[in-house]
């Protein structure tokens, strides 16, 4: 390394001299890949106190939880501490599989999940074909005022959601009162509270709250296409939908394989917001996900180390989805999307 730095050092030399320069103005070789190596950690430590409130906040709310496994290994009964709680070990987790009315009650919840998992699957194509048809309108203020409205959903709560569903769909709602004035019913139609149709009208709801805001990585995705490539198209004699066909889509593609191996990997996951809002008495037996299920047996059964361990199992088969789906993208695509 020394011979090198000499080397270099000599050359350096050589130049300054030919050049009319002083050797003492050029500085050695050495001299620079020390500048260059500060530089480096200098921006490398930067970039790291840039990224560590979020990698602080990720522990906090993201691996710190996980503590919250313990009580699935204790009789825990609030507001006893958990010290003071009976260790009962994998009890809970034998109580799934051996109890009988509670493997029934898991299986229809099973159901429900992979039901509205898969509707969700089924319809993740549709914020893409949205995307495209927005993106298709000439009229910049009537493409503004689609995407605002359409956005706008995924900002209110779905208690908010709920109250508007109430108030139009109800038996007293205004559906309801419309088509009676029209004489075109005798008598309300249960919108919300019957069993029929729950995973249905579940699954319409969340594509109406859900749609504009899902499009937006897709708008993100076309406007970074290469504009060549449309070019190219109209010269070979494109016409519009056939530009959309050969180019917007095959470009999204990737994106959109991404999002459907995450929400395969998501399976288990429909969240609890949605649908406990929308729970009554009528439509329990279809409208009750794992999520729900879990917060019904925690706080509703006060069963909390019980709920810890269905939580717990259902965490861990996400997890292993998760790699699963991993290893599928990379034999299939060659691309990992972790």
């Amino acid at each position: 390394m020394n011979d090198r730095e000499n080397s270099g050092d000599a050359a350096a030399r050589g130049i300054a001299a030919s050049s009319g320069l002083s050797v003492k103005e050029v500085p050695p070789s050495s001299r620079f890949g020390r500048k260059a190596d500060g530089g480096a950690k200098r921006h490398s430590f930067k970039l790291w106190l840039l990224i560590s409130p979020f990698l602080i906040l990720a522990v906090l709310f993201s691996y710190l939880p996980l503590f919250g496994w313990v009580y699935a290994f204790f009789d825990y009964e609030p507001p006893i501490p958990l010290a003071q709680s009976q260790f009962v070990g994998l009890q809970w987790f034998k109580m799934l599989v051996q109890n009988p009315a509670q493997l029934h009650t898991i299986g229809q919840v099973l159901i429900n999940t992979f039901a509205m998992s898969g509707l969700n699957i089924l319809t993740s194509f549709f914020p893409l074909i949205f995307a495209i048809a927005l993106n298709e309108i000439r009229a910049k203020w009537f493409k503004n005022l689609i995407q605002t409205f359409t956005t706008l959903p995924n900002f209110i709560s779905w208690v908010l959601v709920y109250a508007v569903a109430f108030a139009m769909f109800s038996s007293g709602g205004m559906v309801n009162e419309l088509l009676q004035n029209l004489h075109l019913i005798t008598s309300p139609i249960k919108f919300l509270d019957s069993d029929s149709q729950t995973w249905i009208k579940m699954l319409l709801w969340g594509l109406w709250k859900g749609l504009g805001w899902g499009s937006i990585l897709y708008l993100a995705g076309i406007s970074g296409i290469d504009q060549e490539l449309y070019e190219a198209a109209q010269v070979d004699g494109a016409n519009r939908f056939q530009q959309i066909l050969h180019v917007t889509i095959p470009q999204l593609l990737p994106t959109y394989f991404v999002l459907l191996m995450l929400s395969i990997s998501n399976f288990l996951n429909n969240g609890m917001d949605q649908y406990f809002v929308f729970q009554n008495a009528f439509n329990m037996q279809h409208i009750q996900v794992l999520d729900l299920y879990v917060y019904n047996v925690g706080m509703g059964n006060n069963s909390l180390s019980l709920a810890t361990a269905i939580s717990m199992l259902k965490s861990l088969v996400s997890v292993g989805l998760l790699v699963v789906v991993n290893w599928l993208s990379k034999r299939t695509r060659g691309e990992s999307i972790v």
